[in-house]
């Protein structure tokens, strides 16, 4: 370091002013962090994704969700929809695959409301699903 460069006197005089700067720095920035509230990003409205709502105070319990993993892809779409009741609203659509329509039912999870279970079916069959964090 640049200190070990000059004379005993010149350290004797620039050391504290080092220490004592660095001192008022951080105190500068601890005070500026505890007047301002940290910034927050918001996650979007989940209810800004959906196409139709279905249940607006629907919400998966952790039972449902375990129940639904014991299900073999594809199944009747009956089947899981008999586990997991009424979603909270219908996704948008999509093609996944070739030829095929994919509807999308959401849950956000009780146990985790900025988590959502998004379930796809193709026709009368359950094909599988996903996570979305908001």
């Amino acid at each position: 370091m640049f200190l070990n460069q000059l004379p005993k006197i010149a350290k004797q005089k620039l050391e504290p002013m080092l220490v004592g700067g660095f001192l008022l720095a951080a105190a500068s920035l601890m005070l500026f962090s505890l007047s301002e509230p940290t910034a927050r990003v918001r996650s979007p409205n989940p209810a800004l994704f959906c196409e139709e709502m279905v249940l607006p105070k629907a919400q998966l319990s952790g039972e449902q969700l375990a129940k639904l993993l014991t299900v073999p892809e594809p199944a009747a779409r009956a089947k899981v929809q008999e586990i997991l009741k009424q979603p909270y609203c219908r996704l948008p659509s999509l093609s996944v695959r070739v030829g095929a329509i994919t509807d999308r039912d959401a849950y956000p999870l009780a146990f985790d409301p900025q988590t959502w279970l998004v379930v796809l079916y193709e026709g009368e069959n359950y094909v599988g699903y996903g996570f979305k964090r908001f």
